[in-house]
């Protein structure tokens, strides 16, 4: 069992912050997943007809992200958050990228919703995960780059096992050892607003949307909501 927390000075400073954990036991990431498949179809045609573009910079949802990474030290047109640069990459392109399948679901919502996703691979997380402010000591290998190590800056906020840095800037790039391969079995994907009370609908939404894509392919999902008054879930 893996526990995820929010650190009291996090929930201090974002006091609005919710974040829904889906969680999938028994993932099937190699069989094929049509309703992710038509998912994605749905969204990039809606794109090339005008009817729909992903939430940019001048939305809400992704300037309190913004606002959240300065408040930290992270220059946000720099280091965007991770919906941000999804969206921005969607609307330039006029697809998302395909990865695997639970990867290509946790997308989907996410740039559908405008709230920024991620998902962690529980057996290769080491202990609990905190939501923390990094005192600049950890360590950081991220996605994709199995040989470079990086430090977060101290003040930076970070999901945090007992071995190391599992996403820096709160939401902007996760890390090699826990990314989710078409092997992972046992998975936490994070979903996340900074503004409950405005958009607390929009993450309900997005997590019943992910967990009813991941469904027909686990042999059993979950849905967990973290806040500053319930700061911590075991998965």
């Amino acid at each position: 069992m893996t526990t995820f927390r929010i650190a009291p000075a996090v929930a201090d400073a974002f006091p609005d912050t919710r974040i829904a954990l889906v969680t999938a036991t028994g993932l099937r990431g190699r069989a094929s997943w049509p309703g992710t498949a038509a998912a994605l179809e749905a969204l990039e045609q809606r794109l090339a007809d005008g009817a729909w573009r992903p939430a940019d910079e001048t939305d809400p949802r992704i300037e309190a992200w913004h606002a959240a990474y300065r408040s930290f030290g992270t220059n946000p047109r720099r280091v965007r958050p991770s919906v941000d640069a999804l969206g921005r990459r969607m609307a330039k392109r006029g697809t998302l990228p395909r990865i695997n399948p639970a990867v290509d679901s946790y997308n989907a919502v996410s740039v559908r919703h405008g709230l920024p996703a991620g998902a962690f691979d529980l057996d290769h997380v080491h202990g609990d995960v905190d939501i923390r402010y990094a005192d600049g000591s950890e360590e950081f290998t991220p996605l994709g780059e199995p040989g470079t190590v990086e430090h977060p800056k101290p003040g930076e906020i970070v999901y945090a096992d007992s071995t190391g840095v599992l996403t820096r800037h709160w939401n902007h790039r996760d890390a090699h050892r826990t990314r989710v391969t078409e092997d992972s079995a046992r998975v936490a994907f994070v979903l996340e607003t900074l503004h409950a009370t405005r958009d607390g609908h929009l993450l309900e939404s997005a997590a019943e949307e992910l967990r009813g894509l991941l469904a027909p392919h686990t042999d059993r999902t979950g849905v967990h909501h973290l806040t500053p008054e319930r700061p911590q879930a075991t998965v």
